[in-house]
């Protein structure tokens, strides 16, 4: 007997007992079948020899099960949804999204707010003919924690277009940046350890110009009025940081094992996560740098 066999009846028994472990939310089960295949062939199209039993071993079945009420409309389920706790803090999953659009769209409280209602409405709802959020999920990890890495990469991919940037495929919304093959996805750790060095290395002065210029993309101009200097200065000093962290990452990475193309295309497009994320250049910490120096950011 085959193991897919041997996962017919643990289908039914899933289902039963996903009725006794969430009794709120009432899925029938010829419904429940065709999610259940439909979040199996999402898993199979990325994992290789994929069987019914290795998919429904690894299932979150409640984090599943409140994705599919969710899409059939269960009021049950967005109750769960809304109530989903994430992270060391055990914040709400809708204050962490907040705390992520914070750092997405500084300075930008409009912005902020209509992300995270946007990000929202698309769990099932499609935006541009692209398939709903929560039609993407397959089950094989948690939920809420999902649901942050695609709103957050689905963000990068908007502030991409708007800067010239290739943006992420859309089937690659909720994986890890940067977009490559699963078995190189150590490099992502990589970078970050990296770009963390590299990070660490600049003085003070430094950090402010680069969250001046490449985090809150303030022009040359409006930073050089905002540190009373000449536009030039600001210029030299840009392209200097660049070029010192380019050559500083990139040495980590080469002697990591990079033998990839396009290193430098590589990091550009990385780094953007890492500014957004570091806590050295927030609005908290570089606000207080400034105003060491009698200074303040723009509102």
């Amino acid at each position: 007997m085959t193991s897919d066999s041997i996962a017919l009846p643990r289908r039914a028994l899933l289902y039963h007992f996903s009725r006794v472990q969430v009794p709120g939310i009432a899925v029938p089960r010829d419904r429940f079948d065709e999610h259940l295949d439909r979040a199996f062939a999402l898993f199979a199209a990325k994992t290789e020899h994929l069987t019914w039993a290795a998919f429904l071993e690894g299932l979150y079945i409640v984090d599943w099960l409140v994705c599919v009420g969710c899409l059939e409309n269960s009021e049950r389920a967005w109750e769960m949804l809304f109530a989903a706790r994430t992270g060391r803090s055990d914040c709400l999953l809708v204050d962490a999204l907040r705390a992520r659009a914070v750092r997405l769209y500084p300075r930008n409280a409009e912005r902020q707010e209509t992300a995270v209602i946007e990000f929202w409405s698309s769990l099932i709802a499609s935006e541009n003919d692209s398939r709903p959020v929560l039609v993407r999920y397959d089950g094989q990890r948690p939920l809420a924690p999902w649901l942050i890495r695609v709103f957050q990469n689905w963000h990068l991919s908007k502030l991409r277009q708007s800067s010239g940037t290739i943006s992420l495929p859309d089937d690659d919304l909720a994986a890890p940046l940067p977009g490559l093959a699963p078995e190189e996805a150590r490099w992502h750790e990589a970078f970050i350890a990296a770009a963390g060095a590299w990070l660490d290395s600049l003085s003070e002065q430094e950090r402010v110009l680069l969250g001046l210029r490449w985090r809150y993309k303030l022009s040359q101009r409006e930073v050089a009025g905002l540190l009373s200097v000449h536009e030039g200065t600001i210029s030299r000093q840009t392209d200097k940081l660049r070029d010192r962290g380019l050559e500083a990452i990139g040495q980590r990475l080469i002697a990591a094992g990079w033998l990839g193309d396009d290193l430098e295309s590589f990091i550009l497009t990385e780094l953007g996560s890492v500014l957004t994320d570091d806590y050295r250049l927030s609005a908290e910490h570089l606000g207080k740098l400034l105003q060491d120096q009698g200074k303040q950011l723009p509102a």
